[in-house]
């Protein structure tokens, strides 16, 4: 019950009247999967069964990964991405934390939690997306991912999108904005915009960690997910 009125008293907070439990919201086409073929990767892509077989091969591609010096920098485990692997809504971080680099999944501590409230309140469960970051690795201290650390990891993130193809890619906080828009524009500029990538809508809004501190913008990213929520309607 605990948990059930904090729920409530969020949408409330974000003025949501109700959630939708169509089951239409979580269906996705299926068949054989040819990942899109694009610039940052210019070698054949081979063809896989499912999206979900294509992002295994991406994750046994990435290995114990050592291309960067994050894996002598005191993290535990690179943690890849979880969620439906035939999403039509995919969420983009920055970088694991401390929770997400015991645990091995992106967004489990005090923000994941809440991005998963923000998730239910357009009607939609954690399952039924698919969540990644930028970064597989922990930066030492939560720092911010440096550029040489950001060339190597990000390739395995286009191929998560380019695998997935989602209607809808949600961009989490100024990091995750400005690395896949490749901009130096803060995020409350960015924010309330869509922008067309890699076949995809993107769409950036407050990290869930941003809202912890400031409750206040909770409002400005219920805006953008109602705009998600249209989007994904109208596929």
């Amino acid at each position: 019950m605990d948990d059930l009125r904090a729920h409530l008293q969020f949408f409330a907070e974000l003025g949501v009247g109700g959630v939708r439990r169509e089951p239409e919201w979580s269906s996705r086409r299926a068949g054989l999967v040819r990942p899109a073929e694009s610039a940052d990767l210019p070698h054949a892509v081979p063809v896989f069964a499912s999206q979900a077989d294509a992002l295994a091969a991406i994750r046994a591609d990435l290995g114990d990964c050592t291309r960067c010096k994050l894996h002598t920098l005191g993290r535990k485990q690179i943690v890849y991405g979880v969620g439906n692997p035939n999403a039509d809504l995919m969420f983009v971080g920055e970088a694991p934390g401390a929770d997400e680099d015991i645990q091995g999944e992106p967004f489990v501590g005090r923000a994941g939690q809440l991005l998963t409230k923000i998730i239910e309140s357009i009607g939609l469960q954690r399952e039924d997306v698919y969540i990644a970051n930028v970064i597989k690795c922990r930066p030492p201290g939560n720092r911010n991912p440096e550029p040489d650390e950001v060339e190597q990891c990000e390739p395995f993130l286009f191929r998560q999108i380019d695998t997935i193809r989602p209607t809808v890619i949600v961009a989490l906080g100024k990091f995750a904005a400005q690395s896949l828009l490749r901009t130096t524009d803060p995020i409350t500029r960015l924010r309330g915009r869509e922008y067309k990538y890699r076949d995809a809508i993107l769409m950036p809004t407050y990290h869930p960690a941003y809202l912890l501190r400031t409750p206040s913008a909770k409002r400005d990213v219920w805006e953008d997910m109602k705009r998600v929520r249209a989007l994904l309607s109208e596929r």
